[in-house]
């Protein structure tokens, strides 16, 4: 009796922190934005010296009141969860826990000559700011339809990178020959080609023989058709998704999201899903 007594409460824990169907997973998720994005405007304004100075001391409570709340919030995950470790060491596990550590960090490095570094640290606060994607229907389509694009992607990506090898080597044939312009080296060659196939155009490599600036012209030509390639892609798999009918279900077990709304088992692991 006790055991399914504690199965009950996991149960409503996993349904109010991982799913949003319920009145109160809903308001655990607003509560919880608007945590999140306190939070990252105090990051910010501590940054700011006049800020820091005059407000210093309250933006440290703030931090501590939001660290203890986060701390807990992590552990709850943890708990209502079936498989703890699967949770740790997901990505979103990752970020809980980075968004929690660093204030802790300062109890590890109290000297006053490592101050410098202790802010350096609790800059990754920010990865807070991640978190929002749990609550965001949008920004959760948009992660699946990366998640699915990412084989597209992947292969695209090593694409372009043979194409970069190639077209910057070409260069250095062309263009190695003068030491004025830059393209003094193939590692340099390649850089010079990735930032002009990207269109970004620093300026401070750059062809001076004829036929290198031919050659320029289509590396530039060819950057416009290459930047539309992942926008499509991505496009593509988020107009799929938009048309599927998602639930806010979490998989208990592995925390998988993105089912459909009549399913009743993981499509990762075959857990059966929280009624």
């Amino acid at each position: 009796m006790e055991n399914n007594n504690t199965n009950s409460f996991r149960h409503k824990i996993h349904e109010i922190i991982f799913e949003a169907d319920t009145f109160y997973g809903k308001l655990f998720d607003i509560v919880l934005l608007i945590t999140i994005v306190s939070s990252v405007v105090a990051v910010m304004l501590e940054s700011i010296d006049s800020i820091h100075q005059q407000y210093g001391d309250i933006l440290r409570i703030f931090e501590w009141i939001v660290t203890i709340l986060f701390t807990i919030e992590y552990f709850l995950r943890i708990y209502a969860v079936n498989k703890p470790l699967k949770y740790i060491f997901s990505f979103m596990g990752i970020i809980d826990l980075l968004a929690v550590i660093p204030t802790y960090l300062i109890f590890i490095f109290p000297a006053a000559h490592f101050f410098t570094v202790v802010r350096s640290i609790r800059l990754i606060r920010v990865f807070r700011v991640f978190k929002l994607s749990h609550y965001l229907r949008g920004a959760h389509t948009m992660q699946i339809a990366l998640r699915s694009s990412r084989p597209k992607i992947v292969v695209f990506l090593l694409s372009v990178m043979i194409l970069v090898i190639v077209l910057g080597t070409l260069m250095y044939i062309i263009e190695g020959s003068s030491d004025t312009n830059g393209f003094d080296n193939i590692p340099n060659s390649i850089y010079w080609a990735i930032v002009t196939l990207t269109t970004v155009g620093y300026g401070d490599v750059f062809p001076a023989t004829a036929f290198g600036k031919v050659v320029a012209s289509f590396i530039m030509i060819l950057g416009y058709g290459i930047i539309a390639v992942p926008t499509g892609i991505v496009t593509a798999e988020f107009s799929r998704k938009k048309r599927e009918k998602v639930s806010t279900q979490a998989c208990p077990d592995c925390t998988t999201e993105g089912h459909e709304v009549d399913a009743k088992f993981c499509k990762k692991c075959g857990t059966e899903l929280n009624p």
